[in-house]
C-alpha cells in the first residue's frame, strides 16, 4: 500500500469483548473511524464503549488518538476516531453533541434504517425527512465541527442534511443506486447535493450493497468497489469520492443480530445470506487478490487520484468541518 489511507468507517463489536489491537490489520500510517453506537445504544452504551476503546488505545503504542488533522498521518502511529451511526446515542440531548466530540467522535448519521426523532431511515416506506429535532442536530454538528453523515438516511433526510449544513456534508459509506439497487446505495441526486455541499461520499465494500455477496467473490466486490468509484468520479468529480469500507470486525456479531431480529433490518439485508465484507487485506492489495489500488490505475486513475481517493478528499473536508 503506497498511499495514505482515510478508513471513513469500519466496525468493533459493540460488546466489552472488542479489541482495539483488532484494528492494526490495517497499515501503520492510516486514519480510522470505528463505531462506537447505533439504534441499538444509548448515551451510556457509547461512552462505556468510547472509554474501553480510547483506554486500550492509549496503551497501545500502534494508536494515537485523534483530536485534530495534526495527529493524522504520522507513518509510525493509526490515527483513531470514533463515530455513531444514529442519533439515539445523544438520549435526545444535543449538548451530549459536543460531549462526544470531546471523547473523539467526529462523524455522526442522524437515523439508522429507520425513522426516529431525528428523521427517516432509508429502510422506511414513507419518508418525511429531517424532523424539526433532526434540523437543529445537522446545526449542532455544525456547531461543535462533527461531521454530518448521510449514510442509512432515507433519501429525503439525506437531501434535507444538504440543504440546512451549512459546511460539508458527507456519505461515510454509501454506493451508487445507479449501479445496483439497494434502499441503502444513493441516488445521482443525493451524490450531487453532498457533492454541492462541498463533500465526500466513502464507497463501501459491502457484498449486499455492491450485489455479490457470495463468500467465495473476493475479487468480484473489489471490482464493484473500483466501478463505483469510477461512477462517483464521473458523475460528481474526483473531489468527492473516499473510501468508508464498512469492514466490521464484529460480522458474526452483526449476521447474528440479523438473523435473529429481521424486521429490524428488512429482506433488504436478509434475503441474500449472511453478509460478506471486503476485509483491509483485499483492499489494500495485501492477499493473494489484487487490490483497490491496482484496481483504479486499470480504470485510468492517475497516482495522485488514487491518493485523492483514498484519503486526501476525506482530510480535505475534515479540515473545513472539525474544530480547530
Amino acid at each position: 500500500m503506497d498511499v495514505f489511507l482515510w478508513e471513513q468507517h469500519c466496525c468493533l463489536p459493540l460488546r466489552p469483548t472488542a479489541r482495539v489491537a483488532d484494528l492494526a490489520r490495517y497499515p501503520l500510517g492510516s486514519y480510522l473511524s470505528v463505531n462506537v453506537g447505533y439504534s441499538g445504544e444509548r448515551k451510556a452504551d457509547s461512552l462505556a464503549l468510547l472509554r474501553q476503546f480510547r483506554g486500550e488505545a492509549l496503551v497501545d503504542p500502534r494508536f494515537r488518538l485523534v483530536d485534530g488533522i495534526a495527529d493524522i498521518g504520522a507513518p509510525e502511529v493509526i490515527g483513531l476516531a470514533f463515530d455513531l451511526e444514529d442519533s439515539a446515542p445523544l438520549d435526545g440531548d444535543l449538548d451530549n453533541v459536543a460531549m462526544f466530540y470531546d471523547l473523539g467522535v467526529r462523524s455522526l448519521l442522524p437515523t439508522y434504517n429507520h425513522a426516529n426523532e431525528a428523521g427517516c431511515g432509508c429502510l422506511d416506506t414513507v419518508d418525511t425527512g429531517l424532523s424539526g429535532y433532526g434540523k437543529d442536530l445537522v446545526r449542532k454538528l455544525n456547531e461543535v465541527g462533527m461531521f454530518a453523515d448521510g449514510s442509512h438516511c432515507s433519501r429525503r433526510t439525506g437531501l434535507d442534511i444538504s440543504t440546512h449544513t451549512s459546511v460539508p456534508m458527507i456519505y461515510s459509506h454509501s454506493n451508487f443506486a445507479a449501479l445496483h439497487e439497494h434502499p441503502r446505495n444513493i441516488d445521482d441526486e443525493q451524490a450531487r447535493a453532498c457533492a454541492a455541499t462541498g463533500g465526500v461520499i466513502g464507497i463501501n465494500g459491502v457484498g449486499i450493497f455492491l450485489g455479490c455477496n457470495e463468500p467465495d467473490a473476493r475479487s468480484e466486490r473489489l471490482a464493484a468497489m473500483a466501478d463505483h468509484i469510477r461512477y462517483g468520479v464521473d458523475l460528481v468529480g474526483i473531489d468527492h469520492i473516499g473510501i468508508g469500507s464498512d469492514y466490521s470486525f464484529d460480522g458474526q456479531q452483526f449476521n447474528d443480530e440479523i438473523r435473529d431480529n429481521p424486521g429490524a433490518f428488512s429482506d433488504a439485508y436478509t434475503k441474500w445470506g449472511p453478509l460478506q465484507w471486503t476485509p483491509p487485506e483485499d483492499l489494500l492489495g495485501e492477499s493473494d487478490v489484487p487490490g483497490l489500488g491496482e484496481l483504479l490505475a486499470a480504470r485510468g486513475f492517475t497516482a495522485a487520484e488514487r491518493e485523492a481517493v483514498f484519503g486526501g478528499n476525506f482530510a480535505r473536508v475534515a479540515s473545513q468541518v472539525w474544530r480547530a
